[in-house]
């Protein structure tokens, strides 16, 4: 029997997850850090399958909200295919080749590696300065593609090869690395975060489905609520988070989330340096 505290911390989770998966933050980064004071009572074997698992319940508020964009089919007065969106889902495949190659080719490695709070601590505080300094230099430049439709194969290839980054030193941020990447060869703010959304959904189902199979279907009763409700908490809280973020960047830069991983970056590796 699950205990009503298992239930908060499941919840705990899943806005943390919610809010920091859109969020240039880092999301996998303030899980790690969030187990170091919230720790959830469950085998080492299941927290890193649902460390990774929870973020589907964060991609299905991206199918939810985009629909109309990732869909390509449409049922009018006949069927109707769109080839734009197919045309986007093979760039988005595109740059998942990166990842995807070496992350399956070297997941256990990076694991063993980097996740643990120095790594992460470090990837914040350097991301934040990118963040920063990628803002500054395109201050005065206008970006060169203002719509999906223009981001080319090449393009989609080189935001895959800085999503990269995330996949090795957790607390860099899938999503700030793609952006940061982005950002850096012309792609305007709004079409940075949306690529970026769009290029998380076969990322995010492929790494949840290896998960998945490598820890099996023989879920506790306990551990099936624990990860229900987390995927629950971060689909709602990503709905609001992604709306957010999308009025938020018509308006403003991504300084003040460079500014964020800094200042959460120093207090992590002073925090680990005291204790």
């Amino acid at each position: 029997m699950i205990s009503v505290i298992e239930i908060l911390k499941a919840v705990l989770f899943g806005i943390v997850e919610g809010i920091t998966e859109w969020l240039p933050v880092s999301s996998t980064g303030h899980m790690i850090l969030l187990n170091e004071f919230v720790t959830l009572d469950v085998s080492p074997e299941f927290w890193e399958m649902f460390l990774v698992v929870i973020q589907l319940g964060a991609i299905l508020a991206v199918v939810l909200l985009f629909w109309n964009k990732i869909f390509p089919f449409r049922f009018k007065e006949k069927p109707v295919i769109q080839k734009d969106i197919f045309v986007l889902w093979f760039k988005i495949l595109a740059a998942c080749v990166p990842a995807a190659v070496i992350g399956l080719a070297f997941d256990d490695v990076f694991d063993a590696l980097f996740y643990n709070p120095w790594c992460v601590a470090i990837a914040l505080i350097v991301f934040g300065i990118a963040f920063i300094v990628v803002e500054n230099r395109n201050q005065n430049v206008s970006p060169k593609i203002t719509e999906l439709g223009q981001i080319t194969y090449q393009t989609a290839f080189m935001i895959g090869v800085f999503q990269l980054l995330a996949a090795v030193f957790p607390g860099t941020s899938r999503s700030g690395a793609t952006i940061v990447g982005a950002l850096l060869i012309g792609v305007s703010r709004t079409v940075a975060a949306e690529f970026t959304f769009f290029l998380a959904i076969p990322v995010m189902f492929g790494a949840s489905l290896l998960k998945i199979l490598k820890f099996g279907f023989h879920f506790t009763s306990a551990e099936a609520v624990i990860l229900l409700v987390g995927m629950i908490v971060a689909f709602i809280v990503s709905v609001l988070v992604i709306r957010f973020l999308m009025g938020y960047i018509k308006k403003h830069d991504f300084k003040v989330f460079g500014w964020y991983r800094i200042i959460l970056g120093v207090v992590v590796l002073l925090y680990f340096m005291l204790v």
